[in-house]
């Protein structure tokens, strides 16, 4: 049951414990090339019991195109089912494979993937951020990374998938991403094994929570981070460094690094650099970019890096916000 979407205590998931707006259950599936970077796939499924929806979104980036394409249904009855018509998700084998569908005759972006497991599961422990008596994050969260199989359909061409690499997210809780400062959401795939992180700060860099592991493809236990370190930059066209500004106008890619420091003692540093393919504008600054990558000891892989969030003052030092933030 913990692969359902049916995560809600004491009550049933038709009855919100917390009464918020931003509640929700959510599963969140990317894919891209193991060898370069290229087409980009997501998809997400989610459920909304404050507004008693369950939606899905398809998005990425085909052919140097940005793409979004948004599904919904009303409970109805149902909060469960990963299911919107148009697209779904299937639990196939729990926590080793799922099938994820979106009809390329409804959906902008069509999908008939196959997600089987490289790593075990991880679960981050609890994290919590409020604004004043506000609720503004308070989510559990899981990471796996996996391979995919099958196709993709865009414009009337259908392409094929074979081994792409990836990661599959499964959160619930509070989230109201349009007051969080900052966060990065960092998947690191590699030839052995998953780096992985999920780490919040205020405006002013003072770190909220910072959780994820390295996960290896032999199977063994995740092993968890204890720290994470971020030096990266925005990038233009041309490859000159950019600033942010008020809405990423300039913005074309990223670049720099991320150490990894991990319990057992290990300490491993990626080198990164790719593109910006998924702006969260206008809802929130930066985005999800698409990276290869390059760890200090010659190992080779591609990656996302999603660093976004609302004021920041090394990411988004010059955006303006309406809502209270965390101070």
């Amino acid at each position: 049951m913990d692969e359902q979407l049916v995560h809600q205590l004491p009550e049933p998931l038709a009855h919100v414990a917390i009464d918020d707006p931003h509640w929700r259950e959510s599963l969140f599936f990317v894919a891209h090339r193991p060898d370069a970077v290229g087409d980009l796939l997501i998809l997400t499924m989610a459920t909304f019991p404050k507004r008693q929806v369950v939606d899905s979104l398809q998005m990425g980036r085909v052919g140097g195109e940005q793409i979004m394409g948004y599904q919904a249904r009303p409970y109805d009855g149902d909060p469960h089912t990963p299911d919107v018509g148009a697209a779904r998700v299937e639990i196939v084998k729990p926590f080793e494979e799922i099938r994820l569908w979106a009809d390329p005759a409804a959906c902008t972006l069509g999908m008939d993937l196959t997600f089987r497991a490289r790593t075990p599961p991880y679960g981050l422990r609890r994290g919590t951020m409020r604004a004043g008596h506000e609720v503004v994050w308070d989510q559990s969260h899981m990471l796996q990374s996996g391979t995919y199989d099958g196709t993709y359909t865009f414009a009337g061409t259908t392409y094929d998938v074979d081994g792409w690499w990836g990661q599959r997210d499964h959160s619930w809780g509070v989230r109201d991403h349009g007051r969080c400062p900052m966060w990065v959401w960092f998947q690191v795939q590699l030839p052995d094994g998953f780096l992985g992180v999920w780490h919040w700060e205020l405006a002013n860099g003072a770190q909220v929570f910072s959780d994820g592991c390295w996960a290896p493809t032999s199977g063994s236990a995740p092993v968890p981070l204890v720290r994470l370190e971020h030096d990266l930059e925005w990038v233009d066209a041309s490859g000159a460094v950019a600033v942010y500004g008020e809405h990423g106008e300039t913005v074309a890619g990223l670049r720099g690094t991320a150490t990894f420091v991990l319990a057992d003692g290990r300490r491993v540093v990626v080198d990164a650099d790719g593109t910006f393919d998924r702006p969260y504008e206008p809802f929130q600054r930066g985005g999800l970019n698409q990276m290869r990558v390059r760890t200090d000891d010659g190992r080779e892989g591609t990656a996302i890096f999603e660093v976004t969030g609302a004021h920041h003052h090394k990411y988004f030092p010059d955006t303006t916000v309406s809502a209270v933030l965390p101070s």
